[in-house]
């Protein structure tokens, strides 16, 4: 939760999934640039666009490269240079198992939201629905592409999740459509 994480945390986070991978593209975009072609995949999350709790760190840093990586596309269109966020959902790796960093829980008052949800991760570890190597197959599909999505969703569960999302978003937008207007001069 994100009360009961440091600043620390967030930061190590944003260093290894937003600073790194900017890293790597400003390493190499020169001579993508040079040569008027190239591909940049940025490997993000369905987290990058969906939300869950009692990993805020992640869902905001996976946010962020998905920001990072639909402008960065906008400014190198002009360039033959293509810009993708690849958004996975859960896949049967070692996210959830022994390579998660968890914060100790530190406050009852959400007990009730994180036990479940941290139950739930522990029992899905190792029996995620998504299929590694059909990830990759999705991978070298996407390389080959010469039109690639601003961002692709891997699996069933995370277009499971994002659909939802669009369509709430929807229902937002238009039922806070009129309030949202009135900040222009000269509304009402």
């Amino acid at each position: 939760m994100l009360e009961e994480s440091s600043i620390d945390d967030l930061q190590r986070q944003f260093s290894a999934n937003v600073l790194g991978p900017v890293a790597i593209i400003k390493a190499v975009l020169p001579g993508m640039r040079e040569r008027r072609r190239g591909h940049i995949i940025n490997v993000t999350s369905m987290g990058g666009f969906i939300t869950m709790p009692g990993i805020t760190f992640y869902c905001g840093n996976k946010f962020a490269l998905e920001g990072i990586s639909e402008a960065l596309g906008k400014e190198l269109a002009g360039f033959g240079i293509r810009v993708t966020a690849l958004a996975p959902g859960q896949f049967r790796t070692d996210w959830d198992g022994r390579s998660m960093d968890r914060t100790p829980r530190a406050i009852a008052d959400y007990d009730a939201v994180m036990d479940p949800i941290r139950a739930a991760r522990q029992a899905k570890s190792g029996n995620q629905p998504g299929d590694p190597k059909k990830a990759a197959q999705a991978l070298l599909t996407l390389i080959e592409t010469e039109s690639p999505p601003v961002r692709l969703f891997l699996g069933d569960d995370a277009l499971g999740l994002v659909e939802p999302k669009l369509e709430a978003m929807k229902v937002e937008l238009g039922s806070w459509d009129t309030l949202s207007r009135s900040t222009n001069f000269g509304s009402n």
